[in-house]
């Protein structure tokens, strides 16, 4: 049997297939691609559903002159088989190995840095500027955003500017959420091949010249024949008015599995001028029964079995802290009927939906929309709603304003919810959620809280349920530690931390998942040597601080040791050094910092990273013997 795809060492290499070659190419990208993420883990679902998409693509424009911005980029596992990275492949997500997403530093045919939501318009209409400013307006620029990406403000904010700038630019919009019949995708893919064809477009080329240029009146009746061409195209496809109200010339939908029809329309796509939005219909999963089954559970999945798609887990893992948060949730629901829930696109990923299903009537799935996402929770909460809006770290960033102008700023009592806190693993810096300390820290009135345990944070949930004003809780991905749960939980006085180690070599203060570590480090230097035994604080506040608590320790330890799982840049470190130098008299007892670089943190399994960084028991054990010999490096980790 013929092996298309070893044959293929870039998209130069696609483009001499002929078209009879290309069904049997994406059957193997298929199998390449479950092949690998069965080993690796990864986005499984999204990448099987754009395989036909994306050699359609490669196949009709000369990439990398003509440019593909991947939206997320979470879809784009065919486009880097094909892209010259085929014989890498296997080290997909692995350290040092490709990335999860695209990355301009991995590849030309990588346009564009993504892992975030929406950004896709935005920088290829940047890049349709940027060509015609120097003279290239040859090159074509090609946006693939998917129908959930389409929910974000940033993309309809795209789209208004492109349609009105009227500039050449193609936005493919991957809709997995729909499904057409056969009749209508046929019937659909005749349409597009036609409305796009060269004689077709000639003409109204051609009626165009000729309206325009009738005194007086010839705008007037081009407009009332632009308008008619529009009613029948909605007629036909109904959703096309948005899209061209917004400017851009609909073509779609377009069955998205069908090469023939995908190939012929992007070619004609070629001849037209003017914003274009062509609808691709996919089906998530596609060629892969569990994922076409369950799109959700395999959008992103760890290793599995092909044969079963059951997902490898260790037998009696603790509960994650994904899981805690939404039993913890459903069950302070029983009791306050003024508890809500809001996720963006991650009821499942958040553990919402675990509330959701003892009361589906108050939680709200925003769509990828974290920015309305907080400030409907603020406008909920000055009605006497008690809001809880989980959304993951890395992806709380994008709704900072409305986190400072919306909520702190009026006082408000919504609770953040950060889901994976800390690093995250094989997703990388796009997704590693290492800031929120920091951007988090310096906005007043804001409770920061991070838990040590599952145990605790069942206590910390209920003490943010009862506050004032607004709180955050970070908290970090994967299982907890295993510890019992209470079946009583308690309101944990604000600013409190907790002592869990006693000893007069030096104070280590340690926040949420670093916690566990720096105990079991001091407790095996005290096994060493009594004389080496730490005091441990389970700093659960990072804000505001336990004051009496630090004094206490400036005043009788010859060190502290701040640890945490976040950039050392203005994180929790930061707050302690903030502190010692706005005492009287200034800095005397010896501060040192120990977290993460300041600079974006690389994609490497969890455990990997925090023995690279010093974060795990070893590495705060031999910083903590670093700093009895007096040779730390004031903050610093490996690079």
């Amino acid at each position: 049997m013929s092996n298309i795809l070893d044959r293929i060492d870039s998209p130069d290499d696609l483009r001499l297939l002929a078209r009879g070659d290309l069904p049997g190419l994406a059957a193997e990208l298929r199998q390449r691609i479950i092949d690998t993420v069965s080993r690796t883990g990864g986005h499984l679902a999204p990448s099987l559903g754009v395989v036909e998409l994306t050699i359609a693509l490669h196949y009709t424009f000369n990439t990398p002159r003509d440019l593909l911005v991947w939206d997320v980029g979470h879809q784009a596992y065919a486009h880097k088989l094909l892209t010259g990275r085929r014989d890498r492949f296997s080290t997909l997500r692995q350290a040092g190995g490709l990335s999860g997403f695209p990355k301009r530093e991995e590849s030309v045919y990588d346009t564009f840095d993504v892992g975030h939501s929406s950004t896709s318009i935005s920088a290829a209409l940047g890049m349709v500027l940027a060509h015609e400013r120097r003279g290239e307006d040859d090159r074509r620029v090609v946006a693939v955003i998917g129908d959930g990406s389409l929910t974000a403000g940033l993309a309809f904010e795209a789209m208004n500017h492109a349609g009105a700038l009227d500039r050449n630019l193609i936005v493919v919009l991957n809709d997995n959420e729909m499904s057409i019949s056969a009749n209508v995708g046929a019937l659909s893919g005749y349409l597009n091949r036609l409305m796009t064809g060269e004689t077709v477009n000639r003409f109204r080329h051609d009626v165009k010249s000729v309206l325009t240029h009738i005194p007086a009146v010839g705008n007037n009746i081009f407009k009332m024949v632009k308008r008619a061409e529009g009613t029948f195209k909605n007629f036909m496809v109904p959703l096309g008015t948005l899209f061209e109200d917004l400017g851009f010339q609909y073509v779609g939908p377009l069955p998205g599995h069908e090469l023939g029809d995908l190939v012929d329309t992007f070619r004609n796509l070629q001849k037209l001028e003017g914003p274009i939005l062509v609808h691709v219909i996919t089906r998530k999963g596609k060629g892969y029964r569990p994922a076409e089954e369950r799109p959700e559970k395999f959008h992103g999945i760890g290793p599995f079995d092909i044969t079963t798609g059951a997902v490898d887990k260790k037998k009696n893992a603790p509960l994650s802290y994904t899981e805690v948060f939404g039993r913890t949730l459903a069950r302070l629901a029983v009791d306050d009927e003024r508890l809500v829930g809001i996720t963006a696109a991650m009821p499942a990923g958040t553990g919402m939906e675990i509330l959701a299903r003892d009361f589906p009537e108050r939680v709200y799935d925003v769509g990828i929309a974290e920015q309305h996402g907080v400030t409907l929770a603020a406008g909920m909460a000055t009605q006497g709603m008690k809001p809880f809006v989980a959304i993951y770290s890395t992806f709380m960033q994008r709704a900072f304003d409305q986190v400072v102008h919306d909520v702190c700023l009026q006082r408000l009592p919504v609770v953040l919810c950060l889901d994976r806190g800390g690093l995250v693993g094989e997703d990388g810096p796009t997704h590693h959620g290492m800031f929120d300390l920091s951007y988090l820290r310096l906005i007043p009135d804001l409770v920061i809280m991070a838990p040590k345990d599952e145990n605790e944070f069942q206590h910390l949930l209920k003490t943010a349920l009862h506050l004032d004003g607004p709180a955050a809780i970070r908290y970090p991905r994967g299982s907890g530690l295993g510890v019992e749960l209470d079946q009583t939980w308690r309101c944990l006085p604000v600013g409190s931390w907790e002592v869990l180690a006693d000893g007069a070599a030096g104070a280590v203060l340690a926040v949420g998942s670093v916690v566990a570590p720096a105990l079991a480090a001091a407790r095996r230097l005290a096994a060493e040597d009594p004389a080496r035994a730490f005091t441990v604080v389970n700093c659960r506040f990072v804000k505001p601080l336990d004051g009496k608590l630090l004094d206490r320790l400036l005043a009788e330890m010859p060190f502290l040791l701040t640890v945490e799982e976040n950039t050392i840049a203005g994180g929790f470190g930061s707050a302690v050094a903030e502190y010692v130098a706005r005492r009287p008299g200034g800095r005397g007892t010896r501060v040192t910092l120990h977290g993460l670089p300041d600079r974006f943190v690389e994609h490497a399994p969890l455990a990997q990273l925090r023995r690279r960084y010093a974060l795990d028991e070893e590495g705060i054990y031999r910083r903590l013997l670093e700093e009895l010999s007096g040779e730390a490096d004031d903050g610093r980790n490996p690079s």
